[in-house]
């Protein structure tokens, strides 16, 4: 049964001051369990530990059996030990403290010791031992304990982390989606794994090592400017993309990321890298954006990116003072069409007027389906004269097409900044415009397929009602 004397004053010193009055900064706490039989002895241990300014909390014992038991109900930095010298007893010992002497500091109490004693006690591995008659050399001995126990600790942890830091790196260089590749301090391709290999289309590690070193497949990783901003003490590089080239001279897009690797004697030796093939999942990436910014019936650009390249033109303007035109178009006749060829011949007008109105587009311009039978198309750097006679060209186009039944389109043009100052008001102006066409061609019906049935009169007309 465990016992807290009169020699544990060290728990009342748990907040312990100088002879001076002043607190102690260097104090250490210090848990200890004692198994000895003379509390005198154990009184002057604390005493010389409290000196050494441990601030000490202890619990005594009398023999190894308690021992065993206190150490299961409670935990300690160092258990000191009475060592009388008897055969077998620190065998007994180390045997009993065997799985806590991995945790914990052992030193054992000593009478005078003669070289076989002394022998006996290294051999069964106790590396810490106090005479009684130099008991003031006690704190020395504690501390050293500490810190072997310490360092040893420091020792497991490391082991345990370059072992989990193996097996993740094995894990990696053998997961068929990650491609390694180690180079030296200069930056110079030393190795690489299967699975990188496999990404540029090499046969064999040696092949592509080979075919490296004559046209720099794998670019050199200090020489690259992708890779200046690595952070300098680590030599950890941030995630970066960029392309490469198959054996096959198809583009591999790969996302790299890595860590520098030291040497045995902490010296910077290379970088190790890990590379992603990130092709599919940019090119579907790229498929998803264009869908959301495509009409899916036509294929042109759809309302929203309509929207986006006004938004983009208009702050164009404000900085270059160059204007830019809208035209917006109507396929007359679209509700009649489907009532009486059909939805599917309905459908295909649309995509007739579509493939007319993007080949009279520059690859500047931006054609749009902007809803229903409504089409747009953005010219920038277009004056009002020049978008008219664009707007003709599509008309005449649509006059001449073969394909029944015959087509024909309402046009407004608007320009910025001289018709309008936002996205609204310039829609609006092209709007008013295209309905001022259509309302001439109610009044002469005739006019309806002619290849002029688009004139520059109609837009005048939306101008002179503005003014």
């Amino acid at each position: 049964m465990a016992f807290t004397s009169r020699l544990t004053q060290g728990e009342a010193h748990s907040n312990r001051v100088r002879s001076d009055g002043t607190p102690s900064h260097r104090s250490r706490p210090l848990r200890a369990l004692f198994v000895h039989r003379d509390a005198d002895a154990i009184d002057a241990c604390v005493q010389e530990l409290e000196k050494a300014q441990f601030t000490v909390s202890s619990d005594c014992v009398l023999n190894l059996a308690q021992c065993g038991q206190q150490l299961r109900s409670k935990s300690y930095d160092v258990i000191i030990v009475e060592y009388t010298g008897s055969h077998g007893k620190g065998s007994q010992v180390l045997q009993l403290l065997h799985q806590p002497l991995q945790e914990i500091a052992l030193i054992f109490l000593t009478p005078g010791l003669g070289s076989k004693s002394l022998l006996e006690l290294t051999a069964e591995g106790s590396f810490e031992y106090v005479e009684r008659e130099h008991i003031a050399q006690l704190p020395m001995v504690v501390r050293r304990a500490l810190n072997h126990k310490e360092l040893r600790e420091e020792l497991a942890e490391a082991k345990k982390a370059l072992q989990h830091s193996q097996s993740l790196y094995r894990a990696l260089e053998d997961n068929p989606t990650y491609g390694i590749c180690r180079c030296d301090a200069e930056g110079k391709l030393l190795d690489v794994n299967q699975t990188l290999v496999t990404m540029l289309g090499y046969a064999s590690k040696e092949q592509l090592l080979a075919a490296n070193q004559e046209s720099e497949i794998i670019p050199n990783f200090s020489n690259s400017p992708l890779f200046a901003g690595r952070i300098p003490e680590t030599k950890r590089i941030e995630p970066v993309e960029m392309e490469w080239k198959r054996k096959d001279g198809t583009t591999l897009k790969v996302r790299l990321s890595g860590r520098g690797v030291y040497d045995d004697h902490g010296n910077f030796a290379g970088h190790e890298i890990i590379v992603v093939d990130v092709t599919e999942q940019r090119t579907l990436e790229d498929q998803l954006r264009h869908q959301a910014l495509t009409d899916s019936l036509t294929g042109l650009a759809n309302h929203r990116r309509l929207f986006e390249v006004l938004h983009a033109e208009i702050c164009r303007t404000k900085r270059s003072g160059r204007e830019f035109s809208l035209l917006l178009l109507d396929l007359d006749g679209l509700k009649s069409i489907n009532d009486r060829f059909g939805h599917p011949v309905g459908s295909r007008a649309l995509c007739r007027l579509a493939e007319i109105v993007a080949d009279c587009c520059r690859s500047v311009d931006t054609a749009a389906r902007h809803g229903g039978d409504e089409f747009a198309l953005v010219l920038p750097e277009t004056g009002a004269t020049a978008a008219a006679l664009v707007g003709q060209r599509i008309c005449d186009l649509l006059a001449k097409d073969t394909e029944k039944p015959p087509l024909s389109v309402s046009i407004g043009v608007a320009g910025y900044p001289q018709d309008a100052d936002t996205i609204g008001t310039l829609l609006y102006a092209a709007d008013r415009a295209l309905y001022a066409m259509k309302a001439k061609k109610l009044e002469s019906p005739l006019s309806a397929h002619s290849p002029y049935s688009f004139s520059e009169d109609s837009n005048a007309e939306f101008h002179e009602s503005r003014e």
